[in-house]
């Protein structure tokens, strides 16, 4: 249970911190810490948590990262469920903290995103629902390579939360425009059930995409390690 309570905890502070840069300080008057700001702000909420819960559940904060590390051999089918169900009730909970605070602000419009991921007319950058697709399998396959390698028992000890909080800040950096960056099913989950309309119309792409990237990922850098990891 104390995984699963880590779990829960680590992906409200990854949705809490990555979402709520976004809704809140991107583009504060003046001051918006804008991409590159966001960017680096879903990277340090991963860094944060992998060392403070990194040795408690593992810190996957993400059920793409839990079917990938199940696919590499890394973590066992009976917890796949419970962490899945402990990440997405610690995303949801971010959220609604993060509209809490949110909507105290005059204007407030949960419908306007609130952060959530989509494609086509609700892709940032207006692109494609290919063109989404591709970029959450690819960067969910990279994210898990980087997970898988970094954890690795050949790799440098204690350095693989800067690796993996640093390489989810250049994903984040790449796919922004495309498609707010999801790469993690709870994350787009937890702010699409508050945005309520558009952003769950398109939640099965940020399920389906980050999962097979995620698969692929894993099952590539187990290829390549050799079975020694």
């Amino acid at each position: 249970m104390r995984k699963y309570i880590a779990e829960f905890i680590g992906t409200f502070w990854l949705v809490l911190g990555g979402c709520g840069s976004a809704v809140l300080a991107a583009a504060f008057p003046d001051v918006g810490i804008g991409l590159l700001g966001v960017s680096l702000a879903f990277g340090l909420t991963v860094l944060t948590m992998a060392y403070a819960i990194g040795h408690i559940s593992g810190c996957h904060l993400n059920p793409a990262v839990s079917v990938g590390l199940w696919a590499g051999g890394r973590f066992p089918m009976s917890e796949l469920v419970p962490y899945i169900i402990a990440q997405v009730v610690g995303a949801f909970a971010g959220a609604a903290v993060l509209y809490v605070i949110a909507s105290g602000q005059a204007g407030f419009d949960v419908t306007a995103g609130f952060a959530s991921n989509g494609f086509g007319a609700h892709s940032p950058g207006g692109y494609s629902m290919i063109a989404a697709l591709v970029i959450e399998v690819v960067m969910t396959m990279m994210f898990l390579f980087i997970i898988m390698g970094a954890t690795d028992k050949r790799a440098p000890q204690g350095m693989a939360p800067i690796a993996i909080g640093l390489g989810l800040t250049l994903i984040h950096l790449i796919s922004i425009p495309v498609t707010n960056t999801s790469v993690n099913p709870a994350r787009s989950t937890g702010v699409a059930i508050f945005q309520n309309g558009w952003a769950l119309e398109q939640l099965w792409l940020f399920w389906a995409a980050p999962i097979v990237g995620a698969i692929i990922g894993a099952l590539i850098y187990r290829y390549i390690a050799g079975g020694e990891d």
